[in-house]
Order: structure tokens, then C-alpha cells, then sequence
């Protein structure tokens, strides 16, 4: 892998992944007149005073591209006449600081990945190479944002589909550095400490020993990796990527790891294709839980939550009372069912 850091006009940095050395490697200058942003004007981090959970204000996102037309997309290569985000012709991968960003300077940090160059096609099309490639990026992104002061956890993520809520149709994905510990992660790791303490062992390998060991919900096994429908499933269909070493973050895995990845997941996100007899691709969240920099780091497992917000070909699972008002989930499918159908779905 070759990686050359660059900036855009206004100061941003900008990152291209490449195989080899070719011509998204050379560092291209962006000619827009862009400036940078006024200070004062970016995001702030408050506490909710009776959960104690950080929620972000960032008011200046309110006037971040939305849904352009392919021709004026901000990911795609820059032509002759045409300046996007990205000033180089073509690429690999490439990431950089976003321009609207929900966190930035003292409150973290804010990237865009983009996996291909190519505005019409998805994750699931994308080959094994260039997968390993986005591994890699995601790898190096999550060590180098890690290592800087005030980052607390690393987060790299993928949403598809308008359903979601993408503002971007261009394959892509975001990298956030928080300046905190997530609440869910924040759970997470107080329910595996108890459990620590009470038992003395992991709780992380003692789930996914007993997926493994019951099979109900076991989605796709191979050698280094285990995916599975989650006991208490919050999603219609949710499924949970384990390495079967467990590791707190990504630049941890192994290498027979990394290389058994790309097969492996592309295989799932093409099972969700299949899932519903819909002419366009299932929307879905893809999610990486990394551990915190600091606390948590020893006990933590690093695995990939992917969901999708359909429930059947013409239904959406919405986030209604008793979810967004109380984060009391209600799910429309059994996770043996998700797990049967998705089965079912798997390649020939």
C-alpha cells in the first residue's frame, strides 16, 4: 500500500490509498477558491445533565451538500472544468477532512473514505483487492487518529441508501475521531467489567463461543472470521462480524485475518442485496466497535455491526416511541428467522 497526504485549498488534508504507484498517488492541487473555515463557528461538545451522556452541536452542518446530481457529485475525480473534493483525476481510495464536519479541532475529528472512484456502483460490487485496500485505510486511519491527543475513540462507519439518510449517493464512508467515549461503548464496557469481576472471564469470547456453539443464529462461518444474528437483535436484520482471535481494533488484527476479510464481508453485504425483491440495493448502517484509547482496551473485542432499517420488501423498521422516546427496542423479526433468511440468501 502506498499513502500520499496532501491539502485542499482551505487547508483540509487529504489522503489516496494506492496498490501500486499510480496516478491517484500524485499529490494534484486543488484550484478552488476555498477558504478556510471562520473560527468560532465549528461544533461543541455538552453533557445531558441528567444521563450524563455528551451530545454534539454542530448548527453550521445545516448548510452541508445535499443530494447533488451525479455530474456535480464532491466525490467523484475532478475533470477539466469540474472541481471536486477530490483534485486528482483518478484514485484508489481516498480520504479526507470533512467540510462539514460534526467534530473538529479540540472536539476530534471528521473523515470521508471513498472505496472507488466509480459514483454507480456500491461496497458490494467493489473486488476482494481493492476491499483489502479499505481494510488498510481503515487500519490506518484508526492508528494515526488514535495517537493524537484528546481522541478517545475511533469510529469508522458506513451508511447506504436514502432510507438511511445519505446526503451523498457516491460509495463512501465517514471516520470519526471522538474526544469521548461513546454511550453505547460506554455500556458495553461497564456490562463486560461486571462480568469480569463476577466470573473472571471474557464476556465477548463467551458470546461468541455460545453463537458458535448453538448455530441458531450463526449467519457465516469461515476460518478467521464468525458472523452472526445477535441474541436480542434491535434490527430486523443484524448481523455481528467477530475475528475469531479477539483484538481490541482494527491495526491489531492478524494477518490471516485481513486476508480472509474481504471474501468474507463482501459475501455478507451481497446477501443483503438479496434479501428483499427490491431493484435497488438494501440501505444498511455498517459499524465498526473499536475500544477507547485509554480505559476498556484489555477486556474490549473488535467486531462490525451490520443492519439494515428494512423490515420486509415494502416496510421500514422506524425508530417510533418506544425507541427514540425511551431506547426501548421492539424488533419485527426473530433473530432466528433473520438469521434462516440470510442463510438462505447465501452465494451458490
Amino acid at each position: 500500500m502506498k499513502r500520499t497526504s496532501t491539502r485542499l485549498a482551505d487547508g483540509r488534508e487529504i489522503l489516496y490509498y494506492d496498490t501500486g504507484d499510480g496516478a491517484a498517488a500524485r499529490a494534484v492541487p486543488d484550484t478552488r477558491p476555498l477558504e478556510a473555515p471562520a473560527t468560532g463557528t465549528g461544533p461543541e461538545v455538552r453533557r445531558d445533565p441528567l444521563l450524563g451522556d455528551p451530545v454534539v452541536i454542530a448548527a453550521h452542518r445545516q448548510g452541508r451538500t445535499y443530494r447533488p446530481p451525479a455530474d456535480a457529485c464532491p466525490l467523484c475525480p475532478s475533470t477539466e472544468g469540474r472541481a471536486s473534493e477530490i483534485p486528482a483525476p483518478d484514485y484508489e481510495v481516498a480520504v479526507f477532512e470533512n467540510r462539514f464536519p460534526s467534530l473538529a479541532g479540540d472536539t476530534g475529528r471528521c473523515e470521508v473514505i471513498c472505496f472507488t472512484p466509480d459514483h454507480r456502483t456500491s461496497f458490494a460490487e467493489l473486488d476482494e483487492e481493492r476491499v483489502a485496500l479499505v481494510l488498510a485505510a481503515w487500519s490506518d486511519r484508526t492508528a494515526e487518529l488514535s495517537a493524537r491527543e484528546g481522541v478517545r475513540q475511533v469510529y469508522c462507519f458506513e451508511n447506504r441508501g436514502t432510507e438511511i439518510g445519505v446526503t451523498l449517493a457516491h460509495p463512501h464512508g465517514q471516520i470519526y475521531a471522538f474526544p469521548f467515549v461513546t454511550p453505547r461503548t460506554t455500556r458495553m464496557l461497564a456490562t463486560v467489567a461486571a462480568h469480569r469481576e463476577r466470573t473472571g472471564g471474557n464476556l465477548f469470547e463467551e458470546v461468541l463461543a455460545a453463537e458458535r456453539s448453538q448455530g441458531t443464529r450463526v449467519v457465516l462461518e469461515a476460518e478467521h472470521w464468525t458472523a452472526f444474528v445477535p441474541y436480542a437483535a434491535r434490527w430486523p436484520y443484524e448481523v455481528h462480524l467477530y475475528p475469531r482471535h479477539r483484538v481490541p481494533d482494527l491495526p491489531a488484527l492478524g494477518d490471516a485475518a485481513r486476508g480472509e476479510f474481504p471474501r468474507v464481508y463482501l459475501e455478507l453485504l451481497r446477501r443483503f442485496d438479496r434479501l428483499f425483491d427490491r431493484p435497488e440495493p438494501t440501505p444498511y448502517i455498517s459499524a465498526w466497535h473499536q475500544a477507547p484509547t485509554g480505559e476498556g482496551r484489555a477486556d474490549f473485542a473488535l467486531h462490525l455491526e451490520l443492519f439494515t432499517i428494512r423490515r420486509t420488501a415494502d416496510k421500514l423498521k422506524y425508530l417510533a416511541g418506544t425507541e427514540s422516546g425511551m431506547e426501548a427496542y421492539m424488533n419485527d423479526v426473530r433473530p432466528e428467522d433473520a438469521a434462516a433468511r440470510l442463510r438462505e440468501v447465501a452465494s451458490a
